[in-house]
Order: C-alpha cells, then sequence, then structure tokens
C-alpha cells in the first residue's frame, strides 16, 4: 500500500522548503527593526477561543475548522488563524503588565477545512504580527506600512493596497439595521448562505464569493458612509501617517475581512500574479478582543499573511533571492585509502563554518563529480594517495575552471577566502 499527503496538504520539499524560509527570515530581520518579538502558541486551543472571537456565524466556524474531542471530551480546535491565540496569551501571562504595547509576531501552521485549490490549501502557513495596547492611528499606519515594506523586501511589485474603517460599538447596530432591511429586500436573488447571514451577521454578506450575491452587496448601504465622529478622524489619520510615507491605497467599503473581531481599520494587499485568488496578506484592528478573554479594555492591530501564496506572488516575480544550494565545498576522495583523511578533512571545514560534503555511495570518482555538479556545488577539493603523500590537495573551482594545489595546513584558511568572496 502507497500513502499519500492527506486531501489538502502537501509535502514541502527542500527546494521549496529554503524558499519558505528565506521568506520568513526576511520578515524576521524587517519586524525586528520596527520593535517585534517572537511568540509561540500551540497549535491547538480549546474551541471557545475561536468561536468567542472569530465569530459563530463566519464561515471559519460554521464549515472550516478542524474540531476534536480529546480523552477527557473537551472540545478542542487546530488553531484556524493566529490572532486569537496570541490575544488568549496576552491575558493569560499578563502582558498588559508589560510595556504597551506590545509588539509581537508569529509564524505556523493554520488549519481550514477549505476547497483545495493553488496557494490554497487545509493547512497551510502563516506570517503574522499583533501590536497590542494601543488605539493610536499611527499604529494602524505602521502595521500596513510594515507589510507593504516587507513585500517590497522581498521584491514584489505593483500591488495593491484596499483599506477600510469597520466602525465601532456605535456604529455598528444602526447600520447592521440598514444593511439588513436592504438584504431582506433583495432575499430572493441572494444564495442560501447569504439568505442565513441576512439573519446571523448581515456584515459577512459581503464576504460571499457569489457573483449574483457580489452584484448585490456592490449596492449596499457601507457603513464608512455611517462612521461616529470619533471612527471618522481616527480613518483620517490613518490615511493622512499613509499619505505621508507616499503610500498609495484604495478605499474599499465591502472590505471587512473574514472575522468578526475587526473594529476600526481592515487592510488587505492584493498581487496582480495571481489571479482570482489574489490577497497574499491582510488584517486590521480589534478593539474588543482582549475583552472577550476576559482581560482588560485593550486595543490592538496585526496582520497575517500566507507563505504559499507569498512564495506563489515571488516565484511568479521572479526574485527569488535565494541559494538553493547551501554545501560550498565538495571533497572528492580519488583513492579508498585516502578516504579516512578525506573524512577528517570534511569535519575540519564544517568546524570552521565551511558547508561541506563527501561521498557515502562509493561512487567511482568520475560518478562523484557528476552527483555533486548536479548539486550545483562550487568548489572541489581532490584528495587521493599521492596528495597525501604530497601533504596537499587540488581545489577546483567549477565556476570557471580555475584550480590550485594548497597545502593540507593550508586548507582551511584558502577556503574560508574563497567561500567568503563568492557569498
Amino acid at each position: 500500500m502507497q500513502f499519500r499527503v492527506p486531501k489538502g496538504t502537501t509535502d514541502i520539499v527542500p527546494d521549496v522548503a529554503v524558499k519558505w524560509q528565506y521568506l520568513e527570515r526576511k520578515a524576521v530581520e524587517l519586524f525586528k527593526t520596527y520593535g517585534y518579538k517572537p511568540i509561540i502558541t500551540p497549535i491547538f486551543e480549546h474551541t471557545e477561543v475561536f468561536t468567542r472571537s472569530i465569530g459563530s456565524s463566519t464561515d471559519i466556524v460554521q464549515k472550516e475548522m478542524y474540531t476534536f474531542e480529546d480523552k477527557g471530551k473537551r472540545s478542542l480546535t487546530l488553531r484556524p488563524e493566529g490572532t486569537a491565540p496570541v490575544i488568549r496569551s496576552y491575558v493569560e501571562q499578563n502582558m498588559n503588565q508589560l510595556p504597551q504595547p506590545v509588539k509581537l509576531y508569529y509564524t505556523g501552521p493554520m488549519f481550514r477545512y477549505e476547497r483545495p485549490q493553488a496557494g490554497r490549501y487545509r493547512q497551510f502557513w502563516q506570517i503574522g504580527v499583533e501590536a497590542i495596547g494601543s488605539d493610536d492611528p499611527a499604529v494602524d499606519a505602521e502595521s500596513i506600512l510594515l507589510l507593504v515594506n516587507y513585500f517590497k523586501a522581498v521584491g514584489l511589485k505593483e500591488l495593491t493596497l484596499y483599506i477600510n474603517s469597520m466602525g465601532c460599538e456605535n456604529d455598528r447596530p444602526q447600520y447592521i439595521e440598514m444593511l439588513k432591511e436592504y438584504a431582506e429586500a433583495k432575499r430572493e436573488s441572494l444564495c442560501n448562505d447569504c439568505v442565513k447571514r441576512v439573519d446571523l451577521n448581515p456584515l459577512r454578506l459581503f464576504d460571499c464569493k457569489n457573483e449574483t450575491c457580489q452584484a448585490v452587496m456592490a449596492d449596499a448601504p457601507k457603513l464608512i458612509d455611517h462612521l461616529c465622529e470619533s471612527c471618522s478622524g481616527h480613518f483620517d489619520e490613518v490615511k493622512h501617517y499613509l499619505e505621508m510615507q507616499c503610500v498609495n491605497y484604495t478605499i474599499k467599503p465591502e472590505l471587512v475581512r473574514g472575522l468578526d473581531y475587526y473594529t476600526k481599520t481592515t487592510f488587505e494587499i492584493v498581487s496582480p500574479l495571481l489571479g482570482a485568488q489574489n490577497a497574499i496578506g491582510g488584517g486590521g484592528r480589534y478593539n474588543k478582543l482582549v475583552e472577550e478573554f476576559g482581560g482588560p479594555s485593550t486595543p490592538g492591530i496585526g496582520f497575517a499573511l500566507g507563505t504559499e501564496r507569498l512564495a506563489l506572488a515571488v516565484e511568479k516575480e521572479g526574485v527569488f533571492d535565494v541559494n538553493e544550494n547551501s554545501t560550498e565545498v565538495f571533497i572528492a576522495v580519488a583513492d579508498p585509502a585516502a578516504k579516512h583523511a578525506a573524512v577528517n578533512i570534511l569535519y575540519q571545514l564544517r568546524s570552521n563554518d565551511i558547508s561541506s560534503d563527501i561521498d557515502y555511495m562509493n561512487r567511482s570518482l568520475k560518478a562523484q563529480l557528476n552527483a555533486a555538479n548536479r548539486r550545483g556545488i562550487r568548489y572541489f577539493v581532490f584528495l587521493g594517495s599521492r596528495e597525501l603523500e604530497a601533504g596537499a590537495v587540488v581545489v577546483k573551482d567549477m565556476e570557471d575552471g580555475a584550480q590550485v594545489e594548497v597545502k593540507l595546513n593550508e586548507l582551511v584558511e584558502h577556503l574560508t577566502g574563497l567561500v567568503g568572496a563568492a557569498k
């Protein structure tokens, strides 16, 4: 019997994994310059962590969560997103006692039972940040700028930034009634899911991908036109900060995001390289979420991006700046009698931070060279009985064909210079 990965999952094989690691490394480097620190939360949480925060009427909770009962009859859920676990941790670990805002970043797998397609899997990887403790519009702008600048750092161009305001608890009730009244009049034109949303949560009507529903909602009243003075002023400040940094944006009133916890600013960045599924990152403000977890009134904002879609976009842009082969030196053993000495040299090089390898398949010298060439290794060290007697080896640069004889006691220094110059 041949086993295969479960539907909606995929193996991240080495040549892909190094690209993911590159994207994560670039993210961490930039996040640190903005003052963010890492946090790691469990892959599963108590189910209520998500039902309370994400919203019981969202597609994630209604259709997509991987929920199971453990042996203690506790309902647990594989995390479908990263913000709720971080906020749970913020409250549980009393991070409100730390200097505010607390700025955190995370990476890791998330799980949603979705229809698999290019860049969308049931186990998918996210990179995200959260800034918890400040309602300053400048923090909103920082979060947006961080996402924009990260995408620029990995080489993406022609991105479109959409922004919107979801208002606050003072704006929502009256607007939701207005939206519900509008949707009721169009009920016969809505899909079955949207008919249910009219009663459960009319805001989720904007999430529907059905073209008929989208056409109906295009003429629906927009929350951004019914903001209170405070929310309107907050949004104006966010726009002002973005304009100060010459960041182009488009206001998209129907951008409500797929989670119920958003308040005030929401944002999303799309790439023209990804077709219909073009969103590669987004987020927003969630000023009531900490209270949902039993903490004090604490504002927050964050974003997440999907590594799979980002990798697709960077690949299509042709800007992956990553060397998939990390091995720099190959020791070619010309005579089995030199194998012990060759292994000793191998570990000398490795102990001096020179990435090195040797043949472990007892191949002929020609086969060794062919295998190492296929791996793209640049520098070869040739060692046989004659070289051992002479106390020297031949080092060959496979890129330009140059070769030189180097004494064994000078080999580490010589290769350190070559490898350092090549980087």
